[in-house]
């Protein structure tokens, strides 16, 4: 397995909690990629504790929302994971800065794996929470791993479905023929200098008429509240050829067969809450639930502590992890 470089200093952005333990571990999915997690633990824990892997949003890291919801989580009593997907971060993986519907779920089944082998853990009791992207990775995930008992998904993007069709699914089969066209041509652009060509993370500057999604990612991504060094929306991006295979590889297609437990959450004035109700509609019995959070947009739930609802996740995994 990779040897990482792990950063030994707190370097999140959010503070640290005196009421929990924190430290770096790492793990491998069965692609052999080893991935980079933080690991944090309730100060006073005893006994065989409930498990959450947490990530997302998709291209962030572990040190900005997953991070704090981690430690959030492990200070009413999980002990819990935020960590990088492959190639991302300080994670393992060649070449970086792509993305994959297949490993990338893969990753959520890899950090339950890791769960369920620690001493202090109840293999019976593991969750994921997964935001922005990875809620619907987390989702995905939830449809072929039957050892999480609960999923919760936070402002929740299907990214096969916006790589696909677009921003409100706005685009038609010819629109999309082009952008095929495009990222192939890219490919040998790519091929033939050696080097994958990144797609821009968050822009420096937005005109006055950008988009308010646009806005709302530079509020976070771009200014001292969400940057981070890592991270590929605050810097350079992801490689412009990842979206060929969201492009042709839907998730989310055996999602009415999950039987555990779905908490899904959105805020009503979000750009992408109709992500959210859709998947929504799919599942099926009574253990599932859509809160919709009236005033929240988008990134609200990526860090506002007076919006995310600790206490409704809190209560939903207490429920359902036993």
């Amino acid at each position: 397995m990779e040897k990482l470089n792990l950063t030994s200093k707190w370097d999140k952005t959010f503070p640290k909690s005196p009421k929990v333990k924190h430290r770096k571990v790492t793990f491998h999915n069965r692609y052999g990629i080893t991935l980079a997690a933080d690991l944090y633990e309730p100060q006073k824990a005893s006994g065989l504790l409930p498990a959450i892997a947490v990530c997302g949003p998709f291209g962030a890291v572990k040190e900005q929302a997953a991070g704090l919801y981690a430690q959030k989580m492990a200070e009413r009593g999980y002990l819990t994971i935020a960590f990088d997907p492959s190639f991302t971060g300080e994670s393992g993986g060649q070449p970086r800065y792509v993305a994959s519907p297949d490993i990338n779920t893969e990753d959520f089944c890899a950090a339950v794996d890791f769960l369920s082998v620690q001493d202090n853990v109840d293999s019976q009791k593991i969750g994921i929470i997964g935001i922005c992207g990875w809620g619907g990775m987390a989702l995905n995930a939830a449809c072929i791993d039957t050892r999480i008992k609960a999923t919760v998904t936070s402002t929740m993007y299907d990214m096969s479905r916006v790589n696909a069709n677009g921003y409100f699914d706005a685009l038609d089969e010819n629109a999309r023929y082009e952008i095929k066209k495009s990222l192939n041509a890219q490919r040998i652009e790519d091929y033939k200098k050696g080097v994958y060509a990144l797609a821009g993370g968050v822009a420096d500057s937005l005109p006055k008429d950008a988009p308010f999604y646009l806005q709302d990612y530079y509020d976070y991504y771009k200014t001292p509240r969400g940057y981070h060094p890592r991270s590929l929306n605050s810097n350079a991006g992801w490689n412009k050829t990842s979206a060929l295979s969201f492009i042709n590889m839907p998730i989310l297609c055996y999602s009415h067969e999950i039987r555990n437990a779905v908490l899904m959450i959105h805020g009503k004035k979000a750009h992408s809450c109709y992500f959210s109700q859709d998947a929504f509609k799919k599942l099926q019995g009574h253990n599932k639930e859509l809160l919709i959070i009236p005033k929240a947009v988008h990134i609200d739930l990526y860090d506002n502590l007076q919006v995310i609802p600790f206490d409704k996740i809190d209560n939903f995994l207490k429920e359902n992890l036993k």
